[in-house]
């Protein structure tokens, strides 16, 4: 049995937070697979290494004077390095990412170095085997996962001991660092669990595991002690962001468990994330949600007997590089929804193109829209769960703009006014959730 572990940035913020680290992997011998993330911040006033490093390679690109942003980067390093008493010199790493600045280097490649260093520092603290991954984990253009990645990074990983690799970055093409999105740490752990055939990927982070409600609208939201891949994804689509949502792909394939666990609460049970899980007592397993959407509504008559409606329809939503996220219909009548981050401003222009090409006898652009996902494995064989959820959001006072639930029954998804959210997310747990 071996356990794959993967520590974010609060849990390597600076010499205690890695002291805290070092503790769990001893705990535990089957802890033999380290991913590691940048440090995070100390403080709320604090500033990520992250962000610290694209800002860096933005002051470069503009050709300003990067001096400072640079000795703040190596003194958070440095201030590690010399609090936990290693005998470790970067100052050749850090020349390195002056002369790849200096020749023009990608953003990928110097947001990479903030976890490359913490895996050099945590494989010298731990005496472990540091991992490049640039060696072994390999993305395409697309930032997809290239399969050999499993084989090449799993045989590296076959050898007895502890190792060390960092997060975020692999080989994209022509051999060029790639990252992948932000929090892409989490998706490195779950490739490293699979290569390894990990019986376990634990993800360590700040929190104690997931809540089945944003603690900040519900204070005493309880915690999931154990939630389906097939949920998490729906509820991390909608606002629970404790993990990446693209790292359930690669372990899901194999079966293999994630656990969240808190660092500074090592003892906490966490959440359990597992293929299946028993349903029965907790049909519906969380409540998440996220303001600021718009819809374009859309009706016509005879909608329904023209051919190719709705694919020329989400045909100029794409012409003006827009994604939606839900397109709810009737036989006269189609609606899609966008977040406002996607639309910006473009909503007249949509709307003259749709208007231009449909004729439509109404179209309207609704604004300030807040979407709400009810989740659950268990909601499909559950009779009156629609009721009493829409019967919950109605006592409350609150008006139910759209409702769309998908195929699988795994949710039900209503869209309210922004100034509803908190109310409608309170009354729906209250109403499942004692």
């Amino acid at each position: 049995m071996t356990i794959t572990c993967k520590f974010g940035g609060t849990s390597l913020a600076d010499a205690n937070q890695v002291k805290k680290v070092n503790n769990i992997i001893n705990d535990n011998k089957e802890r033999r697979y380290i991913v590691v993330s940048a440090p995070g911040k100390r403080d709320k006033k604090d500033i990520k290494i992250t962000d610290l490093l694209y800002h860096l390679y933005k002051m470069a690109e503009d050709n300003m004077d990067y001096t400072d942003t640079l000795n703040k980067i190596k003194d958070r390093y440095n201030r590690i390095i010399k609090e936990l008493n290693l005998n470790l010199d970067l100052e050749d790493e850090y020349k390195i990412i002056v002369e790849e600045l200096e020749k023009g280097t990608t953003p990928d490649y110097i947001a990479s170095r903030g976890e490359y260093l913490m895996g050099k520092i945590m494989a010298k603290y731990l005496n472990a085997q540091f991992i490049e991954p640039q060696n072994s984990i390999f993305i395409t253009g697309e930032g997809k996962l290239k399969e050999i990645t499993y084989e090449i990074l799993g045989n590296l990983l076959k050898r007895d001991g502890l190792f060390v690799v960092p997060g975020f970055y692999g080989a994209g093409p022509n051999n060029l660092i790639k990252t992948f999105s932000r929090g892409g740490s989490d998706v490195t752990g779950s490739i490293v669990a699979r290569a390894t055939s990990s019986s376990l990927y634990e993800n360590w982070t700040d929190v104690s595991g997931f809540h089945m409600a944003d603690p900040n609208i519900i204070p005493d939201a309880k915690p999931m002690k154990e939630v389906s891949y097939r949920e998490l994804r729906e509820l991390a689509y909608m606002g629970a962001t404790v993990l990446h949502d693209e790292a359930i792909f690669p372990v899901r394939e194999k079966n293999i468990p994630i656990r969240i666990k808190n660092t500074n609460e090592p003892q906490a049970e966490g959440t359990l994330i597992v293929g299946n899980r028993d349903y029965r007592n907790t049909p519906v397993i969380g409540i998440a949600g996220r303001k600021n959407f718009s819809m374009v509504y859309i009706e016509k008559a005879l909608m329904n007997k023209e051919k190719g409606f709705g694919r020329r329809l989400l045909a100029i939503v794409e012409s003006h590089d827009i994604s939606f996220e839900h397109t709810p219909t009737s036989i006269d009548s189609m609606c899609v929804i966008m977040s406002d981050s996607e639309l910006k401003d473009k909503g007249e222009d949509l709307l003259d193109d749709i208007q231009r090409v449909f004729q439509p006898d109404r179209v309207e652009l609704i604004k300030n829209l807040a979407l709400i996902a009810t989740v659950g494995e268990g909601m499909v064989y559950r009779v009156g769960t629609a009721a009493r959820l829409f019967g919950a959001v109605s006592r409350a006072g609150v008006n139910i703009r759209v409702i769309n639930q998908g195929a699988s029954e795994l949710n039900i998804i209503i869209g309210i006014e922004n100034k509803d959210f908190e109310n409608a997310v309170k009354a729906i747990y209250y109403e499942f959730i004692k």
